[in-house]
């Protein structure tokens, strides 16, 4: 399965507002929503039937199915949070096949970089923009949606600038 640009473009009209809703809601909360999952889900139910091709459009379920289940089992061990998982099953349909190694390396370049913003604002006088945020105080836990959100904008995005 190859991604398109034009794909791309239409997965982004739902991908921008419920990533950064899934990203303020974990970072103030240290919870993703299952209404902002579902959304993005809606989104690729919607927008994937009329952006890609019939069969690419069904194997995108066969994703979901796949990340849905391999985030269950790290969830069971206590290693990502449900509403992780279960944004990174939603998100999955939107990337293609053939991108997994390069959207890993991506993810890994997020989390880093998320990781160090989120500690540098926690431990400065940024912190006093959100003084409320749960994330602050989570101890060792991180809000793992604001880098799954800017992984799966950034990836889009990537295919887009490949496609020009």
């Amino acid at each position: 399965m190859v991604l398109s640009a034009s794909a791309a473009w239409w997965f982004l009209i739902v991908a921008i507002p419920v990533g950064l809703w899934v990203a303020y809601t974990d970072l103030s909360r240290m919870k993703i929503t299952n209404a902002a999952v579902m959304t993005l889900f809606a989104g690729y139910v919607v927008l994937g039937f009329v952006a890609l091709p019939l069969e690419t459009y069904l194997w995108g379920y066969v994703h979901l199915i796949v990340v849905l289940l391999i985030g269950i089992g790290l969830n069971a061990v206590g290693a990502v949070g449900a509403g992780d998982a279960k944004f990174a099953a939603a998100a999955a349909p939107m990337v293609a096949t053939g991108d997994i190694a390069p959207l890993l390396y991506l993810f890994s370049l997020c989390l880093l970089g998320g990781w160090a913003i989120h500690r540098i604002a926690r431990l400065t006088p940024l912190r006093r923009l959100a003084p409320d945020w749960a994330s602050w105080t989570s101890g060792r836990r991180f809000p793992m949606g604001l880098p799954l959100a800017m992984t799966l904008i950034a990836y889009l995005g990537l295919v887009i600038y490949r496609g020009h």
